[in-house]
């Protein structure tokens, strides 16, 4: 019946389309005073809720509700301007728009605006994320609804992209790069995200083709803007998971940006199938501040402090698994405790030079440092078999396939890691060229200290079946790494454009010197509506401390970089439709690597077979179609077809004297179908009623026994599907006919939200625990994610200043 409901809603949803008033369609393009186009430009309809941005060619479109209305016009570094326009309902118009540059703003804008003209990434719509209903709270949960992203656990920040895995992915704020704590094994365990998506400013995601200019990693980039803000701003969004506050200052020479955010998401954790007292805290505070000593000069400070600690005392787990006519259950009963804790605390420091009108310098310096520590010491008795339904409810387990055994876990972990980072990065503008070039040192100390413990015995009428594992070691690591690159984009003609670049990289771990050339072409018709990309390069990661670590805690200090080559080729197209205006992308790929290290997944954490390679291969398609399907309210479809491969070296073996050559396996990420939407409309046919669905669907993923050669992961988690839905109150809306006199006089935005998260309350398959029974026959236990649960926030913005 709910899924009935279900449809319903959607189709009631798209009909509403067809009952849109007749808009004004406004259109045209924003250039300079030299006649170059300006991409990036903010446009809105002054007291309306419209806004959009110009494209890499400058070009825009906007809907007005009214026929007479006010157009604003807005782009750091230049003078923002305003148009009156008189027309009738239903027209069409062509307003083509001169912005002069601002003099007192840092020339640095020119040459980033004209860079952004030709780059093989996608800007994200970060108006959308305090409208998004999300269990986890972070940022990333927007990238997983992008084509070519993948993701199977909902409480978790990781995502994977064409075919990778989570340390494959390069992550920057401001230029500086960020790394993830590295001991989580869980998603609940994972507590905020670096990225505070109240203090952001714009950002930007890459899927793959990415430039030179980003880092030495094998899948994507994020580039995360935290940027002066457009006017002082002081918000609280609270809700039963998360609670934040933000402030956001303008003075006359500098601006200050502050975030503080909490988290415990308990309420969340408890229904799952492990019973106890969870107590998961997470707390989160960053501070950016500049000051701007000339129009040449800014010194600009970015101080993280992000803290974590989750603690859980089991008490029983009860799961159910396998068919309706073979159902089986597993019962625990749990002793002991687990402590998880880490401390994440850096600062970086820029500062921007502009020597002359067409170059821009940053000098970039940051130090992080990151303790983790893990201890668990938890013992589980349990009972396992079939279900027998005839003995009734609370009877117990069908006494001839029953298994009794216990499994005991131990692990004191303590990590510290050090990263310093210096680097020059330059910019410069020549006509039809700008020219980039960087240099990078970066240096990583580790101590770790691995105690692992883990036993399982089950026994029973037939014999005794028991397993070991323990891990002891102490390590002591310090890498370096020497980066450089080189680039220049410029056009080839008025519809073509062309990007070269090459990356440098010396490792001192692996002692090789690396070279990665980069190439993007972009193709424009002249119907200014399409866009055609083709891009190939060499992606090269030099080994790390998580890549040199096999299961044992032993380093293989010896190893190589991983290397991939990869090519895509894509295409876009803006067009009109249901009354708006739509954008649908595409895009083929395909990367080969000659040399990859091997993995295995279990829940979160990435465990390397350090001491093994393997070569692979990596193909698939990317779609997307978005727009305001209904007026002021974003709205996309995304679907991802791919295949991930790998041929392990040296990995035959003998099996009844025939020797067995494994060959291509499927990669951990493998994932053939991943289908995203995101639909926003109006309730009650009032403009301050809104809903937001939030849906996801990834097809299964190979898996197998942490222990266990690669060539036995036989098993598959199985699709991941879940539906999120929210439904939201502006009382304070641009269109509401009535506002609360006290709430429009003390704040600019008040915003009620009622969220469902996991609607259809599916049991989503996370990981597996092993275990045999009494006939020596293994199974794989399922570890489920979250079920439904009710979620309440309000986001306040409150007026200060003039």
């Amino acid at each position: 019946m709910l899924h009935l409901r279900l449809l319903f809603f959607l189709l009631f949803a798209g009909s509403s389309f067809a009952l849109a008033q007749p808009l004004v369609r406004i259109s045209g393009v924003v250039s300079n005073e030299n006649n170059q186009p300006l991409p990036q430009v903010t446009i809105s309809i002054i007291g309306q809720a419209q806004k959009t941005l110009t494209d890499e060619k400058g070009a825009y479109t906007i809907y007005s509700k009214t026929r007479n209305c006010d157009i604003k016009f807005f782009l750091l570094g230049y003078q923002s301007r305003a148009v009156k326009l008189v027309s009738f309902p239903g027209a069409r118009i062509n307003q083509n728009i001169v912005l002069t540059v601002n003099p007192n703003e840092l020339e640095q804008i020119n040459i980033t605006d004209k860079k952004n003209q030709l780059s093989n990434a996608t800007t994200l719509n970060i108006a959308d994320i305090s409208s998004m209903p999300m269990v986890s709270g972070n940022f990333e949960t927007m990238l997983k609804t992008l084509p070519g992203v993948s993701t199977n656990n909902e409480l978790s920040a990781q995502y994977n992209v064409r075919g990778g895995n989570f340390d494959e992915n390069l992550v920057y704020i401001n230029d500086i790069e960020v790394n993830r704590p590295i001991l989580i094994r869980s998603g609940q365990q994972e507590g905020l995200s670096f990225i505070n998506s109240d203090l952001m400013s714009k950002a930007k995601f890459s899927a793959g083709g990415f430039e030179a200019k980003y880092g030495d990693k094998l899948s994507s980039v994020l580039d995360v803007r935290y940027e002066r803000p457009a006017s002082d701003e002081l918000s609280l969004s609270t809700g039963l998971l998360n609670s934040s506050l933000t402030l956001k200052q303008n003075f006359k020479n500098s601006f200050l940006l502050t975030g503080i955010r909490y988290k415990n998401n308990a309420n969340v954790l408890i229904k799952q199938d492990e019973k106890g007292s969870y107590s998961p805290n997470f707390a989160d505070a960053q501070v950016i501040y500049q000051y701007d000593f000339s129009s040449k000069l800014n010194i600009n400070v970015f101080s993280i402090f992000n803290f974590g600690q989750f603690k859980l005392v089991p008490t029983s787990r009860e799961t159910e698994f396998g068919t309706i006519n073979n159902t089986l259950r597993l019962d625990v009963d749990y002793t002991g405790k687990e402590v998880d804790d880490y401390q994440f605390l850096g600062t970086a420091i820029t500062a921007t030079y502009v020597p002359v009108a067409n170059m821009v310098v940053k000098f970039i310096n940051s130090y992080f440092n990151t303790f983790e520590r893990e201890n668990y010491d938890i013992e589980g008795s349990y009972l396992f078999g079939n279900l027998d339904p005839t003995m009734g409810v609370g009877s117990g387990m069908n006494f001839s396939n029953k298994s009794l055994g216990n499994y005991y876990s131990y692990g004191l972990n303590n990590l510290n890691t050090q990263t310093y980072s210096s680097a020059v990065k330059v910019d410069q503008n020549f006509e039809n060229h700008v020219f980039s070039w960087g240099v990078k040192f970066d240096r990583a100390k580790y101590q770790d200290k691995i105690n692992e413990y883990n036993y399982s015995d089950s026994s029973g009428v037939i014999g005794l079946n028991s397993g070991k594992d323990r891990v002891l070691s102490n390590n002591n690591i310090d890498i370096k790494n020497y980066s450089a690159y080189i680039q220049d984009s410029y056009s080839l003609s008025s519809h073509t454009e062309l990007q070269l670049g090459v990356r440098t990289n010396y490792n001192s771990l692996s002692h090789q010197l690396l070279v990665s050339p980069r190439l993007l072409l972009a193709y424009r018709p002249s119907s200014n509506n399409k866009i055609v990309r083709f891009s190939a390069g060499v992606y090269q990661q030099p080994p790390s401390y998580r890549t040199i670590r096999d299961l044992n805690g032993v380093l293989n200090i010896n190893q190589k970089a991983q290397r991939s080559f990869n090519s895509s080729i894509g295409y876009d197209y803006a067009f009109d439709g249901l009354g708006t205006r739509l954008k649908f992308t595409s895009e083929l790929y395909f990367k080969y690597a000659d040399r990859l290290i091997p993995y295995k997944i279990d829940n979160l954490k990435i465990k390397y077979l350090a001491n093994e390679i393997s070569k692979g291969f990596t193909y698939g398609a990317d779609f997307s179609i978005g727009g305001e399907f209904v007026k002021d309210l974003v709205s996309y479809f995304r679907l991802s077809l791919m295949h991930a491969n790998e041929d392990i070296v040296n990995d035959d073996y003998v099996k009844n004297g025939v020797l067995v050559k494994p060959g291509f396996l499927k990669r951990p990420s493998d994932q053939l179908i991943n289908f995203s939407m995101f639909f926003q409309d109006r309730l009650l046919n009032s403009p301050t009623y809104k809903v937001h669905l939030n849906a996801v669907y990834g097809s299964k993923m190979p898996i197998g026994p942490t222990n266990s050669p690669r060539y036995l992961d036989k098993y598959y988690i199985p699709s991941y599907k879940r539906v999120d839905i929210g439904f939201s109150k502006d009382f304070l809306d641009d269109e509401a006919l009535h506002k609360p006199k006290f709430l429009d006089r003390n704040f600019s935005s008040v915003v009620f939200f009622v969220e469902i998260f996991n609607l259809l309350n599916i049991n989503n398959t996370v990981s597996y625990l092993f275990l045999k029974d009494v006939n020596n026959i293994q199974y794989a236990i399922p570890n489920y994610l979250t079920g439904r649960q009710l979620n309440l926030k309000l986001i306040v913005k409150f007026k200060i200043g003039k």
